[in-house]
């Protein structure tokens, strides 16, 4: 993930359009010529040997002119080429995040500046691709003036041996000469076009040769028990984690183990690592300095570079004495497991409710893998079959990109429902009622208390009130545990770091801190 994370989209978008272009339509057709205009020239310099054997003294010396200058053009068209393809990456990025915010755009009154940034990156890429012409027109004159050459040698040659030479040979020979320039010219740009275009199958290339997530299936997935995990039992052992290769750690040697059907609430202030424990727990990001941390880093991602190197250099920014330690759940280290069998078997309802385009089944089950009176039952528990029953088509009600349809809190709701058809074992709710009413909050709150009850549920707070009826709260500061006890415990306790988060946030009242 961390490849989506520092790639602009707009760079995606132009790999898979002009360079994908340039390589399934542009490059064939250069190819073709290049072979094409090569055999009319060969054929030309042979009718034209034929007739005046001498014409042949000259070939060398013009060929390799032609060579100089095909040599000393496409050293800086190349380039110009790789200048241009990367200028356009700008101008799909700022188009679409236009597109995205156009509605904040227009209510903030500030198009006139995202128009003109649009121009100034629209200009940067015309004055690319004007001097990747330009060079080209150089080259033009060039070959021109060389291709003049061979018609001026064929006609000398002719007059100078005119009394021994047939008149219609002749003919023949200078028609073939006064063409041939063109063809030379063509021959040359084809040529100098097709190594040009190759600088698209590059950077085509640079993205086939990333490393990608560890594998959705490992032999080892074979060892564990059907229905793992079978409690919930989850333990974090000096686990450490960063977001990708020679950041900071985010997550610094923490431990901490949650019990069989236990509530934990995970607080703290913003960057304290809270989320980053969400995303270790299904491995989007993995235990610093591990394998599988190390086999997936990328490097940098340059669009000015052609090829991508990962050099020994860039692990080396790490510190190697680090030990990024693991979890494990039910007895099992989580890296020894495939990420497709981890995956399925937790549970979570995210911060952002995310939708995808297709209809309401395939969002509550992706995988086909129940009866339509399930779905119908968790949309039940989760307090939305009044509203699913309404639309049309009920389950088959075309959801729209992102769930752009429904509410915020109707979302929500579904990825509830969508979490109590997983029927697993771990719940993990990341801020899952940060962005709902309060009376949709409590909705999901009571919900997860009756449905829920048989699991372990790990709940990263926005409000301190939802998680103040937890078994055991986590209070994580700068990436480290603070505090893991009681809420009762850490209430009691005025200097806890959980008692001065829960006053700010207005759970604890002054009259109740005199009681206390």
């Amino acid at each position: 993930m961390s490849f989506f994370d520092t790639t602009p989209l707009g760079r995606i978008v132009n790999r898979f359009s002009t360079d994908i272009f340039a390589t399934d339509n542009t490059l064939p057709w250069s190819f073709m010529s290049v072979l094409m205009f090569g055999i009319s020239v060969l054929g030309t310099i042979i009718v034209i040997a034929a007739t005046t054997p001498i014409f042949l003294a000259i070939v060398p010396p013009l060929a390799a002119g032609f060579v100089l200058v095909q040599i000393y053009y496409i050293r800086p068209s190349r380039s110009l080429k790789r200048i241009d393809s990367t200028s356009r990456s700008p101008v799909y990025q700022h188009f679409t995040e236009t597109l995205v915010g156009v509605s904040t755009i227009r209510a903030m009154g500030v198009e006139d500046r995202f128009i003109l940034q649009n121009e100034d990156k629209a200009t940067i890429s015309a004055n690319a691709y004007f001097t990747y012409q330009m060079v080209a027109r150089w080259l033009q004159i060039r070959l021109e003036t060389l291709g003049a050459c061979i018609v001026l040698g064929a006609g000398l040659f002719a007059v100078l041996d005119r009394r021994s030479l047939d008149p219609g040979m002749v003919g023949l020979a200078l028609s073939y000469a006064l063409t041939v320039t063109s063809d030379i010219t063509m021959v040359i740009r084809s040529y100098c076009e097709l190594q040009n275009q190759l600088v698209s199958v590059e950077r085509i290339d640079e993205y086939l040769t990333k490393n990608s997530e560890p594998p959705a299936h490992l032999s080892a997935d074979s060892n564990l028990p059907e229905n793992w995990p079978q409690a919930g039992h989850i333990e974090f052992r000096n686990y450490s984690t960063r977001y990708r290769q020679g950041l900071d750690l985010v997550v610094k040697d923490i431990s901490f183990e949650v019990q069989p059907a236990e509530k934990v609430g995970i607080v703290g202030r913003t960057g304290a690592g809270k989320s980053s424990l969400t995303l270790a727990l299904f491995r989007i990001i993995e235990a610093a300095n591990s394998q599988w941390a190390q086999s997936s880093h990328n490097g940098a991602d340059m669009d000015t570079m052609p090829t991508k190197v990962v050099e020994d250099a860039d692990l080396e920014k790490v510190a190697v004495d680090e030990n990024g330690g693991s979890i494990w759940i039910d007895g099992v280290d989580i890296s020894t497991v495939g990420l497709s069998r981890l995956r399925k078997n937790l549970a979570i309802i995210p911060q952002d409710p995310t939708l995808f385009a297709g209809t309401v089944r395939e969002n509550l089950d992706p995988f086909e893998e129940l009866e339509d009176a399930e779905l119908w039952e968790a949309l039940e528990r989760a307090h939305l079959k009044e509203h699913i029953s309404t639309l049309a088509g009920g389950l088959s009600f075309k959801v729209s990109q992102n769930g752009d349809n429904f509410s915020v809190g109707q979302r929500s709701l579904i990825c509830l429902a969508r979490a109590l058809l997983r029927k697993t074992k771990v719940l993990i709710l990341d801020e899952a009622t940060a962005a709902v009413d309060v009376e949709t909050d409590e909705l999901i709150q009571k919900t997860i208390r009756k449905e829920f009850k048989d699991r372990t549920i790990l709940t990263i707070a926005h409000r301190i009130k939802t998680v103040m009826d937890s078994d055991k709260i986590l209070v994580l500061e700068k990436g480290q545990v603070e505090e893991f006890e009681a809420p009762e415990q850490l209430v009691k306790n005025k200097e806890s770091l959980f008692f001065k988060l829960a006053r700010q946030a207005g759970e604890i009242k002054e009259e109740e801190e005199s009681g206390l």
